[in-house]
């Protein structure tokens, strides 16, 4: 009998994410960059003048996480906050030239890791588990959706209930 951790998806999963980021922070650190503000360099490569709570929700971690992440960026010349033009109470994440020129060498070693990752399975299973894994995250999403919904739901009933009283 095998044991859990080798049945188990989420240790699987969790496990591969690990190998994965130790093996992409060390090929992306020479260019300043780390694991933790990668997705966000990725969001602002695809879309510039997103707002911190657009971030949160793109990036999917908690908003003093991602308050600090970005400090840090500006600190470290990858980004900078600016009013929204139209809307003085927003601000913009920008990329500076420093971070845009970032954006070819980085990506072309997330490409390369990618490949060098894969490389084990046949071009259909890689197909294959990309479409799986995309399955995965889709189904998760939405239930987790459907769960923040249930829970709103159920505290509003509750304090409607406990106004009634």
């Amino acid at each position: 009998m095998k044991p859990p951790r080798e049945t188990s998806a989420g240790y699987l999963f969790n496990h591969l994410a690990r190998l994965f980021a130790q093996a992409l922070q060390e090929r992306i650190q020479p260019l300043g960059l780390s694991i933790g503000v990668f997705p966000i360099m990725l969001h602002l490569w695809e879309e510039e003048g997103l707002t911190q709570k657009q971030l949160v929700q793109r990036v999917g971690i908690e908003q003093g996480t991602m308050a600090n992440t970005l400090k840090r960026m500006e600190r470290d010349g990858l980004v900078v906050s600016q009013r929204d033009l139209s809307d003085g109470r927003r601000r913009e994440i920008r990329l500076t030239e420093h971070g845009r020129s970032l954006r070819s060498p980085a990506l072309r070693i997330a490409a390369e890791q990618n490949t060098y990752m894969l490389s084990g399975l046949t071009k259909e299973e890689q197909a294959e588990i990309l479409t799986l894994v995309t399955k995965i995250i889709r189904s998760v999403e939405r239930s987790a959706i459907s769960e923040k919904e249930a829970r709103a739901d159920r505290a509003s009933s509750h304090r409607a209930d406990g106004e009634t009283r």
